[in-house]
This record gives C-alpha cells, sequence and structure tokens, in this order.
C-alpha cells in the first residue's frame, strides 16, 4: 500500500466475474525450492526450507544434553545457533482479566530428539480458584524465509531478487496444529504461550507448569506465575480500537485449491478471519472493482460486483457476491464497517461486461472526465439503493488508498453526487482541503493531525487512525522486525490519541507464506500478517498485545477524566512520552513496550 507499487503482475487466479473458478492446477514451487517429497501448500504438517546458515560445531559441543528455558517474546531465536541466554526456570506474567498474555520458551540440544511435546499442569491460586485449560494454548514456533531492508536501510518498499539480499530463516509462525515433533540435532525450537485470562476469572495470583517432553521423558518442568488484576478488558468485538487489516479472499481460494466462492472456500476462510475478529478486527475489505491494486500482490483482487453495460447503453449491476462475502465475515464477527475499494485504481482501468458483445470490456477514464462520472454515478446510486436495502448503507465507505488531493476532490464529487450520505475513507498524506469530507482518514505514521482537527473529529464521530507499509524501516511488522515493534506501534497511536491502525495486508500471501516469507516487490512479511491453517504468528501476537495496551489507556484515561484524577493521567502521559519515531530503533522497541507493559499494570 505505497505510491511505489504499480506493477502489473500475472495473477493465478482466472477472472470470475461469475463467481466460480476452476481448481487450482499449476503447482508452484518457492524462490528457494520446496523441500523434496513436499507436496505444495501444506495446511497441516510441513517441512520448512533449509537454513541458509550452519551451526557453529564448536559452540555446539558445549552444549550437555537437552536445554529448555523460559526466554523472552522479544527475540526471534534462530535455528541453528545456540541461544545466549541463562536458563531459568520461573516466568511471571500479569495482565487484567479478559486480557491475552503471552511467553515463550526455548529448547536446543546438540542431540536429536524424536518427539518434542509440551503440555500444561493446573493453574491454581492459594484459595484453589483455577485458570481453565481452555484459557491455555501453546505451539511450535516455526521457521519461515526472510530477507532485510533495502540496502539503504531506510525502507523495504521496491522490486527485489534473492540475490541481492540477505535471505536466512527466521522464528515467526505459531504452529497450533502440531501436537508434536522431531528436533534435529544442534538446533533450537521455541514454543510460544498464551493464556487468555476469561473475564470471569477471579483477581489474583496463580501458578502452574508448561511441562517440556520428549516422548515419555520428562525434559523439565517450566514454573509460570499468572497475577490477574481486579480490571476488565472488554470482549475484542466491543474494543474502541478500529482495527484495518485488509482481508483477501483470493489467496485463500488459491492456497486451499478450492472454486472460489464455494461453500469450501468460506470454510476455509472461517478459522482465519475467526482469528482476525479476535484480534478486534472491525472493518471489512470489499472489491467493488477489478484490480483495484492492478494486481500487486500474488492473488489480485477481483470485483465482487459485476458490472454490466445493457445492449442500450445502462448499466446494472449485480451484487451476489458482495452480499456472500459480506454476510460471511459478519458471521465470523466482523460487522462493524465496510470499505469498498476503489473508485480510483492505479491504472484507472475499468472492467465490465459487454451484453451488445458478449464480451468482457475494459474503458480507461479518470475523474474530472464524463465517462468517469456517468460510470460511477449510475453505481453508486445502485449501490446505495442496495444498502440502504440490506440495512448497510450506515456501515459502508467508499474507500481509496494513497491518492493525490486533486483526485479526491474530483473523486469526491461523483460520491456526492450519487448519494452525498455515503460515508468516504481514505488511507494516505494528510490533506486539510478534504478532511472534512473524510469519515475514516487514515494518514502515514510520522505526519500529524493538527490538534483542533484531532478533537473535532472525535466530536463528531469520525474515524482517525495511522498506518504503516513497506516505506517504514521502523517501526514495523516484516518478518525480520523486531516482535516488539507491532506492539510499540499501537502504544504510539495511544500516544497521540488516535483511533487505530492499518496496515493493508493480513493475508495476501506470497506463492508458499509458511515456507517462505519474502515478495518480489518488498520486505519479507510485508503482504501478510496471518498463514495457512489459520496459525497465528509471532508478529500477529505482539501486534494484540499493543492493541490490549491501546484500550487499556483508553479505559484508564475515561476513568481518571470522570473521576478527576490528574495525577493518574499525569502517569498515563508519562508512561508514553518515551515512544518517539527519532528514537526507534536506537532505543529498542522491547525496552520501551516493556517498560510500558509494567507502568501500565501498575495504575
Amino acid at each position: 500500500m505505497t505510491i511505489l507499487r504499480k506493477e502489473a503482475m500475472k495473477s493465478l487466479l482466472p477472472l470470475a466475474l461469475c463467481g466460480a473458478m476452476p481448481l487450482f492446477a499449476q503447482q508452484g514451487v518457492t524462490q528457494s525450492g520446496t523441500p523434496t517429497g513436499q507436496t505444495p501448500f501444506p495446511l497441516t504438517a510441513y517441512q520448512e526450507l533449509p537454513d541458509p546458515s550452519q551451526p557453529d560445531a564448536s559452540k555446539w559441543s558445549a552444549v550437555k544434553g537437552t536445554q529448555v528455558t523460559w526466554g523472552t517474546t522479544d527475540m526471534r531465536y534462530a535455528k541453528h545457533e545456540v541461544p545466549a541466554i541463562k536458563l531459568r526456570t520461573q516466568q511471571a506474567l500479569k495482565g487484567w482479566r479478559g486480557e491475552r498474555v503471552n511467553a515463550q520458551a526455548v529448547v536446543w540440544s546438540g542431540e536429536a530428539l524424536s518427539q518434542l511435546q509440551f503440555s500444561f499442569s493446573e493453574f491454581k491460586d492459594k484459595k484453589g480458584n483455577l485458570l481453565p485449560a481452555e484459557a491455555w494454548s501453546a505451539g511450535f514456533v516455526r521457521y519461515v524465509m526472510t530477507d532485510e531492508l533495502n540496502k539503504d536501510g531506510r525502507g523495504g518498499c521496491g522490486y527485489r531478487k534473492p540475490v541481492d539480499f540477505d535471505s536466512l530463516l527466521v522464528a515467526d509462525p505459531i504452529d497450533h496444529r502440531l501436537q508434536s515433533m522431531e528436533l534435529p540435532a544442534q538446533s533450537v525450537q521455541p514454543i510460544w504461550v498464551q493464556c487468555w485470562i476469561p473475564q470471569s476469572a477471579v483477581a489474583g495470583t496463580y501458578q502452574g507448569d508448561l511441562l517440556v517432553n520428549n516422548g515419555t521423558q520428562l525434559l523439565q518442568r517450566l514454573h509460570l506465575t499468572v497475577e490477574v488484576v481486579d480490571r476488565v478488558l472488554p470482549q475484542p468485538s466491543e474494543w474502541a480500537f478500529h482495527l484495518d487489516l485488509w482481508q483477501n479472499p483470493y489467496a485463500v481460494a488459491r492456497y486451499h485449491q478450492v472454486p472460489l466462492w464455494s461453500d469450501a472456500h468460506l470454510e476455509a476462510m472461517r478459522p482465519l478471519m475467526k482469528r482476525l475478529a479476535d484480534a478486534g478486527q472491525k472493518i471489512i475489505t470489499a472489491s467493488i472493482m477489478h484490480k483495484p491494486w492492478n494486481g500487486q500482490t500474488e492473488d489480485y483482487f477481483d470485483t465482487m460486483i459485476t458490472w454490466i453495460k445493457r445492449a442500450d447503453g445502462t448499466w446494472a449491476f449485480d451484487y451476489t457476491l458482495f452480499d456472500r462475502w459480506v454476510e460471511f465475515m459478519m458471521s465470523v464477527g466482523i460487522d462493524q464497517q465496510i470499505n469498498c475499494y476503489s473508485m480510483v485504481p492505479w491504472e484507472l482501468s475499468f472492467q465490465y461486461y459487454d451484453q451488445a458483445t458478449n464480451s468482457l470490456k475494459t474503458i480507461k477514464t479518470a475523474p474530472g472526465e464524463p465517462a468517469y462520472e456517468e460510470m460511477w454515478v449510475a453505481m453508486l446510486t445502485s449501490f446505495a439503493r442496495h444498502l440502504k436495502e440490506k440495512g448497510w448503507f450506515d456501515r459502508c465507505t467508499i474507500a481509496m488508498d494513497e491518492r493525490p488531493m486533486q483526485v479526491m476532490q474530483k473523486t469526491l464529487k461523483v460520491i456526492r453526487k450519487a448519494d452525498p450520505d455515503f460515508k468516504v475513507s481514505l488511507a494516505g498524506n494528510y490533506h486539510a482541503e478534504i478532511e472534512p469530507d473524510l469519515y475514516d482518514y487514515c494518514i502515514v505514521i510520522g505526519q500529524e493531525f493538527p490538534e483542533e482537527v484531532r478533537l473535532r473529529r472525535k466530536a463528531e464521530q469520525k474515524r482517525t487512525t495511522y498506518y504503516t507499509c513497506c516505506t517504514e524501516a521502523y517501526p514495523n511488522t516484516f518478518t525480520f522486525s523486531a516482535p516488539a515493534e507491532a506492539a510499540w506501534i499501537s502504544y504510539y497511536v495511544a500516544k497521540k490519541q488516535l483511533d487505530g491502525y492499518l496496515r493493508w495486508a493480513y493475508n495476501s500471501w506470497p506463492l508458499e507464506p509458511l515456507l517462505d516469507s519474502r515478495f518480489r516487490a518488498w520486505a519479507a512479511g510485508d503482504t501478510y500478517l496471518a498463514y495457512p491453517g489459520a496459525r497465528t504468528c509471532i508478529r500477529f501476537e505482539r501486534l494484540i498485545e499493543g492493541i490490549q495496551a491501546h484500550e487499556k489507556i483508553n479505559i484508564l484515561r475515561r476513568e481518571f477524566e470522570t473521576k478527576g484524577n490528574h495525577a493518574g493521567l499525569k502517569k498515563i502521559e508519562k508512561l508514553l512520552a518515551p515512544f518517539s519515531l527519532s528514537a526507534v530503533p536506537e532505543v529498542p522497541a522491547a525496552v520501551t513496550v516493556n517498560r510500558a507493559n509494567q507502568q501500565l499494570n501498575a495504575l
């Protein structure tokens, strides 16, 4: 989602105007080659790519037996590098009722383990109260190929070839589907642990263990303490944080090799989109014309609305696929806003079915031209009528991203002509001239909304947010980014008192996302934050950590303002003060985030 993205890429999916897609037949490989004997597009067990880095035999020779310890969620532990950490069997976590808290254990061995496993004991407080078993989840942290920032270190945009960048395996996917695994000799295996504290939990201190085994042999009992604070975090559906991660249903159809918009396609998406809903996602991403971003991803976005030009020259529109997508997303709990892209696509090329010739045709036109106005007024008038019939009009926005101000001004005139009550959203640079017309305005992190504008927008109940894309070297959510940067972003949003955060890709997967996070145009991981099989990852869990912190800060601010607790408000501002873009990465994000987490939990 950057102005540098203007490439025209051949998609692996055929045109799907009428809703059906043939089964995917082309068998792909990653840039590094699919591991021998592995079927493309794995969903359950899979083999990682070979590690370009080799173990240091001299360091591994000093490892006696199997080592198991608590690590830190701030580290991506290298697969073949002996961890430089002190062994410890005690770990303490702290959180509100309703909050998710995380820990990371690390296992390494000079010798192979045949059946590495983990399990939990009961977690009780001194009065016998329990944190139930269903509050706990864990998964092996897997390894995926990554690259790095551009050589100038200033960002991750632009075409890239593997030979031009360092390539290495990096810890990121969290594999909840894998119950046990082999651990090769001279290698490292992290385990991600999460407790989603029930809202009904009794405040207090709970203690239990993570048990790590090799088959029936207990390797280590790692003790874990969870202090539950007597405050309540709402359910994600009730969070005020405005999370906008763009969904790509086309990538799921290709990866699962199922017909587009079939029942099988929707069921393949359900756990993936439910995970997004559990992160507090508020917005459905809908594409209302063919290739709004000119096929910039591995799987291009097609139109969810069929455009038909009748033989008499008038327009008709079929909303069957749009309705199917929106209703599906609402069924998983993402139902507050529908962002419809885009009236101003990258190439200003619009495809439609021409009834007179029984063929697909394309028209090139731009805002300000009569053909553009005629076409879009017809579409938006019809669309508004359909949305009102469905009861969705107030939830819908006509959405654009990174379009010039003059183009936006011309586009806004067309929208208002069709229906003056349409809401409009834009992700891009700040322009005072068009700000009043935008219901949902997301500007690039580092720019500023004037304070009087921010306050007015808040009073008008408009959405005011930040985004990052490939441009920002730090903070970001690439597969090589420091994990704490994902949490850092939402603290920064809280400091600026904005509503939320946008990232352009939740699941615009490269060809083999479980194996290789690199993509031809941007830094590795830029195109997705969740993996096939509804697997989460270190970046996504740390992003949720930051969103929870933002929500807690909002709750405390309201409480302190209501009670006139000026000392409490000053403490919040003090803990947020170190979040400065100029300080990253000289001051590691982990240092700032961990200090803020401790201070926030003490309020």
